[in-house]
């Protein structure tokens, strides 16, 4: 129906959610629920950022972690971790014998494990989110206004072969961890990005819901929400056509959701207005 372009450098100035849409699914929370919930979250991060660090005795033992397929070892306090249920679980002792306190992590990536134990040693990892008191905004440290970006934005995934997103990647080892707070907080920090690529979206977007489970809608919302609200850099894309036509639940979830957009825009349109 649509002949094919291939714009690979298509990027779109800002990413953020906005308003998001809601689900048919049942059992489930809306989009719209999400979104709802993001105004209580502003008040939380405002006390959050400002916390003191999630732990503060650096007196326990030491575990070594040996992150990756190149082993690159972590050193970190054992009670550090324990803010982790799944580092908890090892360091009683289920699998970490105590004479060794040696964790392999042989699937993670090194540049996300190093932002999670930063996260769990100072409450936050680099770009750290800055709360602008006088603009009442949130921003990221040392943004590069030049090419409308942000540092660090991205990593390269080598067991995907692809770039993605660092705070989808954060999220999702968050997940893994049991860090929920993490979690909201790289939730924050991806609206904030910009002048991502859209190759780069798609396969963020495919790994998140590769690897997050059906009941965490979060992210997933976010991606369909982006998707939709910047629709006319999308459509245009060569690689968006090429993923929708690989398929996948992606692409039924962002089907589902542009029906209840379009169906809120009906909705509004026939509403009767109020007088004045």
């Amino acid at each position: 129906m649509f002949g094919r372009r291939n714009h690979h450098n298509d990027s779109f100035s800002k990413h953020r959610a906005g308003k998001s849409v809601s689900s048919s699914k049942p059992g489930k929370r809306s989009f719209r629920d999400h979104a709802a919930a993001s105004k209580k979250m502003e008040k939380s991060f405002t006390k959050k950022t400002e916390s003191p660090p999630m732990g503060s005795n650096l007196t326990s033992p030491i575990v070594t972690l040996c992150v990756g397929p190149g082993q690159r070892l972590f050193a970190a306090h054992e009670n550090i971790l324990s803010n982790s249920p799944f580092f908890a679980a090892i360091c009683r002792g289920q699998f970490l014998e105590s004479s060794s306190k040696r964790v392999n992590l042989p699937e993670e990536i090194p540049e996300v494990f190093s932002s999670v134990l930063e996260y769990l040693y100072k409450g936050d990892y680099y770009p750290k989110l800055l709360h602008n008191k006088r603009r009442n905004t949130w921003e990221l440290e040392d943004t590069d206004t030049a090419n409308n970006n942000t540092v660090e934005s991205t990593v390269y995934h080598q067991g995907c072969g692809q770039t993605l997103l660092k705070d989808t990647l954060v999220y999702c080892t968050a997940e893994r961890y049991g860090l929920d707070e993490l979690k909201r907080l790289a939730l924050r920090k991806q609206g904030l990005q910009s002048g991502i690529q859209v190759t780069t979206i798609l396969a963020s977007a495919r790994y998140a819901y590769a690897n997050t489970p059906e009941n965490d809608s979060k992210l997933r919302a976010h991606y369909l929400a982006l998707i939709i609200r910047s629709r006319n850099i999308f459509k245009r894309s060569g690689t968006m056509q090429m993923e929708m036509e690989a398929g996948g639940l992606l692409f039924f979830d962002l089907f589902v959701a542009i029906c209840n957009h379009m169906d809120d825009l009906s909705a509004a349109t026939k509403s009767p207005r109020t007088p004045r």
